[in-house]
């Protein structure tokens, strides 16, 4: 009868839900043909007429499939370890299980067949064995299942692993061309030429960026006309500078109690950055304590300021559209061993670095969540 207690118990365990598993799956697999897909991208990129545009999109390709894939990496190394746990933790009761079924599956002799309570004890004991034996078999069949999906999610990650390390490396390539192919460009049209002493002096006299702002118009020479395009319809609706998550709205004080007018963007590293909309570029350089900044105008008498990268592409002057690549994050690439960690993915552990936006109205500070697309995680 113990063994008996011991299988009921066993047996009436709730069945595990794989369904986690499976999305897990199909999210790598997902990502990997994305990440193939920009692969292709790279290729005819090399020879194609616009050759900046074709890049810009493999790069942004190649950073979502490595999002993906990230994404699905993680969720594998989660499920596979909790379904380990779980099998850790019925060791003993596999043991129990495992005893019964050969129990149940011997040769029968009499003594076995026999029952301290008589032959009603017997019939009952009997008529118990075959209402539970179908239980053991799902039960059984529940624990196969388990253990077939341990070791698929684990070739899953070796095999993704792989992948993910081949798409770091291309998307390397990929930004390594598209700085030789922003060098190389000269068809960009300019509404204005830089004078480099007046920005100078601009620089060294000034403390803010309100007060570069509003001088901005002062280090140019030739004829300033009206910006090209205006943004009817687009406030609200323009896609942020990076793939990220805003870390920090706009008037909320850091920890080091400085509080700045412009929302910070949170991006992995080496993160492409390119323009919302089509603009002149009115700045590229570093400036004050932002670090490596581009202003662009994408219409009269409003700025949209980016700080915080470490490359820059383009000079004062140039207008540009949009979805141009402006620049790149720093920090170094992520590696396939943090990629793989299953902690820090929502809460922005793996996005070390920061983009800061601030957008100007007549030099006045404005909301930039009232201007981009902040709901979606890049």
């Amino acid at each position: 009868m113990k063994h008996f207690a011991a299988a009921v118990l066993f047996a009436c365990m709730p069945l595990m839900v794989q369904a986690q598993a499976e999305e897990a799956a199909a999210q790598a697999r997902a990502a990997s043909a994305a990440l193939e897909k920009a692969s292709a991208q790279l290729d005819s990129a090399d020879g194609a007429r616009d050759r900046v545009k074709a890049l810009t999109e493999t790069v942004q390709a190649f950073e979502s499939g490595l999002a993906a894939m990230r994404a699905g990496l993680r969720q594998a190394a989660i499920n596979e370890a909790q379904l380990s746990r779980k099998l850790q933790v019925r060791e003993d009761e596999v043991a129990q299980f495992l005893g019964v079924l050969q129990s149940i599956g011997g040769d029968p002799s009499p003594v076995v067949l026999l029952h301290p309570d008589g032959p009603m004890g017997t019939a009952r004991a009997g008529m118990l064995l075959a209402e539970l034996t179908p239980a053991l078999n799902a039960r059984a069949d529940a624990l196969r299942k388990d253990y077939e999906d341990v070791r698929t999610l684990r070739a899953l990650q070796a095999d993704a692993a792989e992948r993910l390390q081949e798409g770091l490396t291309e998307v390397q390539r990929a930004r390594t061309e598209l700085n030789q192919a922003m060098a190389n460009r000269t068809d960009l049209p300019l509404r204005f030429t830089e004078d480099p002493v007046r920005t100078a002096i601009l620089i060294a006299s000034t403390e803010t960026l309100e007060g570069f702002a509003s001088g901005l118009s002062e280090i140019t020479t030739g004829a300033v006309t009206p910006a090209p395009v205006n943004l009817d319809g687009k406030v609200g609706e323009l896609p942020l500078p990076a793939q990220g998550v805003v870390l920090r709205a706009a008037g909320e004080t850091d920890s080091a109690g400085v509080t700045r007018p412009g929302m910070i963007l949170a991006t992995r590293p080496r993160a492409i950055v390119t323009s919302p909309a089509a603009a002149t570029i009115r700045y590229v350089g570093p400036l004050l304590d932002l670090g490596n900044v581009v202003i662009l105008e994408p219409q009269v008498n409003t700025l949209f300021v980016l700080a915080g990268l470490d490359v820059v592409y383009g000079r004062a002057g140039q207008v540009i559209a949009g979805d141009t690549p402006i620049g790149l994050m720093g920090g170094p690439e992520s590696g396939t061993t943090s990629a793989m960690s299953p902690n820090g993915e929502d809460t922005g552990a793996d996005r070390t670095e920061t983009l800061y936006i601030e957008v100007r109205q007549e030099n006045i500070p404005q909301d930039p969540a009232d201007w981009f697309r902040t709901d979606k995680d890049g």
